[in-house]
């Protein structure tokens, strides 16, 4: 999914980026349900944001900065394999740090990123703006790939959007469970 398309979807919800933190805590609340995040690319902003809505205590569990690999390997759960064979950057990998963070809380879901927010870091096939969300809950787990580097967006507009897209999706499986 581009930015753009994401930023429609956005605006067919009605649904502005700010206000996401507080709609998703609401949600959680509401529904007696706790999530916890794994970031690699967002470097706790998704944390950051949930925790920066009052009751957040409530309905999160942790947040685990896991930029280096060992980390999603020693902390999350990531499989050696996965990293090895897919890398860091990969569908499977956000997946693995989704389902292992909510494993690791005892969450009712995870929540996960990993990509290029650059400027360095890109190739052909990985470029930067890349990112992978992954979400875990009890009915399953499902990721979202994002190309996020559009409009030559820099890398604090990146962790941002890929701030954004992490809450709208955690906030889209909450609203299934």
């Amino acid at each position: 999914m581009k930015t753009t398309e994401f930023l429609e979807l956005l605006a067919q919800d009605n649904i502005s980026e700010e206000e996401l933190p507080t709609l998703l805590v609401e949600a959680l609340t509401r529904l007696k349900k706790r999530i916890a995040t794994a970031e690699s690319c967002t470097g706790g902003m998704i944390s950051a944001a949930i925790t920066s809505v009052g009751g957040a205590s409530a309905v999160f569990d942790c947040g685990v900065c896991s930029y280096a690999n060992f980390i999603k390997h020693k902390l999350v759960g990531v499989r050696e394999e996965t990293l090895s064979t897919y890398g860091a950057v990969s569908d499977r990998t956000a997946a693995e740090m989704a389902r292992g963070v909510r494993m690791l809380s005892g969450a009712d879901i995870g929540i996960s990123t990993t990509g290029i927010a650059g400027p360095l870091g890109g190739t052909p096939y990985k470029p930067v703006g890349l990112v992978y969300i992954g979400v875990s809950t009890e009915l399953g787990l499902k990721t979202e790939k994002m190309l996020l580097g559009e409009n030559n967006a820099d890398r604090t507009r990146i962790r941002e959007l890929a701030t954004a897209a992490a809450l709208y999706f955690a906030l889209k499986a909450i609203q299934e469970l």
